[in-house]
């Protein structure tokens, strides 16, 4: 299937509606906790001029009990009063899409933007909701620039395989500063793989031996095949990778 000709107008998103973290829930533990409250710390700060309600920690913490696997979203929103308010929501996730294999990887259907979407997690997806419909079942918009270049999917960071290389798009203010994609470069940089952080465009993916994408909630998500064209989606480093951060989450448990 081909991507759309021509970019999708995107308005910037309504700030007043909040920002938010989506925190896998192991084991009645929240994966990653204290890099998501930092991310969401730095960016309530840029858009707000306050700090983040500071019950959140425990707020995330008591709603973790009860189950052994989960999806947790926290939101920090201003009200018509200007202070910051926090909200939990916590629903069940498949263990299947937890660093997915085999018929349970993904294809990327390239979706063009007229603009950048951003280096925060906006509560407002808009404009992401609409690609993700357009995209249909068991696919992701893959977000294109206005410049062509390649910038994230719509729920996770790319990285890209070339030569022995590990490639994904560099933080400059355009894309999401996520909490896997930093994970999977420390985790490059123990095992020895070479790390690059530079502009990729959509056919350096397409000439790639091996695309993924990284989330909070599904960890490394291999992809199958991207606009119709087939990846190997179980590649040596996105599988070393996967279980190196696989380890990094959950320690030893199956």
């Amino acid at each position: 299937m081909s991507h759309p000709a021509s970019a999708t107008q995107n308005r910037h998103p309504d700030a007043n509606r909040g920002v938010f973290e989506t925190i896998l829930i192991f084991e009645d533990r929240p994966v990653e906790l204290a890099a998501h409250l930092e991310r969401l710390r730095k960016s309530v700060e840029t858009l707000y001029g306050a700090a983040a309600p500071p019950s959140a920690r425990e707020q995330v913490l008591d709603h973790c009990r009860g189950g052994w696997l989960g999806r947790l979203r926290l939101n920090v929103e201003p009200g018509r009063d200007g202070k910051l308010r926090s909200s939990i929501v916590v629903g069940p996730f498949d263990p299947n899409n937890v660093f997915p294999t085999g018929p349970f990887a993904t294809a990327l259907l390239s979706f063009p933007l007229e603009a950048a979407w951003g280096d925060h997690k906006w509560a407002d997806r808009e404009v992401l909701g609409r690609a993700e419909a357009s995209a249909g079942p068991g696919r992701a918009p893959l977000l294109i620039g206005p410049d062509d270049a390649v910038l994230e999917a719509s729920r996770a960071n790319v990285f890209a395989v070339r030569d022995g290389v590990l490639l994904t798009p560099p933080l400059d203010g355009s894309i999401l500063p996520g909490i896997a994609r930093d994970g999977i470069i420390e985790e490059a940089a123990e095992i020895g793989i070479e790390v690059r952080e530079e502009r990729l465009t959509l056919p350096d993916l397409l000439a790639a031996q091996e695309v993924f994408l990284t989330g909070s909630l599904r960890g490394v998500e291999p992809i199958r095949e991207i606009d119709g064209t087939v990846i190997d989606s179980e590649g040596p480093l996105t599988t070393a990778l996967a279980a190196a951060l696989r380890q990094r989450w959950f320690g030893d448990s199956p």
